[in-house]
């Protein structure tokens, strides 16, 4: 069973994380099918543009603590969305944290509701944002990446396009999207993938210089002594023993 769901219309392709029961967490299986959904639509000369969204309150709760990817998997699946060669626009209409915000970093453009919310809770569970930070920091505004990053605090959806993790805040999701898609809809195929080639240059090249030392800091600090505590004081529902 998949918990990535393809559906295609008028040369659009969705792609639903569809694992509402663990607020759609990056489990290894989760990035294995979103990967392979996202080759898929790569391949195919009939989608155009690829459309990421969500079953459920959350569009993704970040890692999943009890199966987590291997960080190359989720690094090849970050690459992937920046690689491919159509536009990936997410759509949310609900919560993001953590390495979710790593998906809508690597996706070209973003849009989310209204009740959207949005945190990096990394430090409050001992760890860092450290691999989700090669898609992300190019697009952040630098003072509103300390803020976030170093409080872990909630935000929300205008505050996410303040500071340059989504392109829109929209009342209707759907609506905004329309022009978006009418446009991709109407721009030729091999233009698209060089325009995207131009727009995520930048950012590969970040990869291809950051990624053995950023996943080798998040396997340090993921079995870390204070990442234990985090992570267990986030399953017990308490806080954790450095809380004041």
């Amino acid at each position: 069973m998949t918990l990535v769901v393809v559906t295609r219309a008028r040369g659009v392709a969705t792609l639903t994380l569809d694992a509402p029961a663990t607020r759609n967490a990056l489990s290894a299986y989760l990035v294995r099918d979103l990967a392979d959904a996202l080759t898929d639509c790569g391949k195919d000369p009939a989608v155009r543009a690829v459309v990421l969204t969500h079953t459920g309150s959350t569009f993704c709760a970040g890692a999943d603590l009890k199966q987590p990817p291997d960080p190359a998997a989720f690094v090849g699946l970050l690459r992937r969305l920046l690689e491919l060669p159509k536009p990936v626009i997410a759509r949310v209409t609900g919560h993001v944290r953590a390495g979710g915000l790593g998906l809508l970093g690597a996706c070209d453009l973003a849009i989310a509701g209204a009740g959207s919310s949005f945190a990096f809770t990394e430090v409050r569970i001992g760890v860092a944002p450290a691999v989700i930070s090669m898609p992300l920091l190019p697009r952040l505004d630098p003072r509103a990446a300390a803020r976030h990053y170093l409080t872990g605090d909630r935000f929300d959806a205008v505050e996410a396009v303040r500071s340059g993790l989504l392109t829109e805040a929209a009342e209707d999701v759907d609506t905004a999207l329309e022009p978006i898609l009418d446009g991709l809809r109407s721009s030729a195929p091999g233009a698209l993938a060089e325009t995207k080639r131009l727009l995520t240059a930048k950012v590969l090249e970040i990869f291809d210089r950051d990624t053995a030392e950023l996943t080798a800091l998040s396997a340090r600090l993921f079995a870390s002594a204070e990442a234990r505590e985090g992570m267990t004081a986030f399953l017990e529902r308490r806080d954790p023993a450095w809380k004041l």
